[in-house]
């Protein structure tokens, strides 16, 4: 194994989070449901950062596999988006994703900005994806 294929062979693993609040505009259905294109994303932007970290370049998302919509999410949840690095190639970067709901909304009459923190959170997406870079050197 090279210096190079070691450097690469550490960078496994790496982890980027995000938090963001779910605004009421982006409530697309009742309930408040968000549709979960908001998702991916969000995804879209931690695996951004990721390649920023590891390689200096934004990157260009090539594809997403095993998307899973496992619980709603809402306007006015508070979201905790991870992208892990689980496989490094020459260009590309294969990543898995979560959204979790980290805390929730709860108004009621009397106290209509209520919101409350979900011990534990709630997975509300998953997803692999992979995204490509650039050749070193270029």
């Amino acid at each position: 194994m090279s210096n190079d294929s070691a450097a690469v062979e550490g960078r496994v693993g790496t982890v980027v989070t995000h938090r963001r609040y779910v605004p009421h505009s982006h409530a697309h259905y009742a309930g408040n449901l968000v549709d979960g294109a908001y998702s991916l994303g969000l995804f879209g932007d931690v695996a951004t950062e990721m390649c920023i970290v590891l390689d200096g370049d934004e990157g260009l998302f090539a594809s997403y596999s095993d998307v899973q919509f496992r619980a709603p999410v809402r306007a006015g949840d508070l979201l905790e988006i991870t992208a892990t690095l689980v496989h490094e190639g020459t260009r590309s970067r294969v990543m898995d994703f979560a959204v979790h709901v980290v805390g929730r909304g709860a108004p009621t009459d009397t106290a209509p900005g209520a919101a409350e923190v979900l011990a534990p959170p709630v997975v509300a997406t998953t997803a692999s994806g992979t995204v490509v870079v650039p050749p070193r050197g270029t």
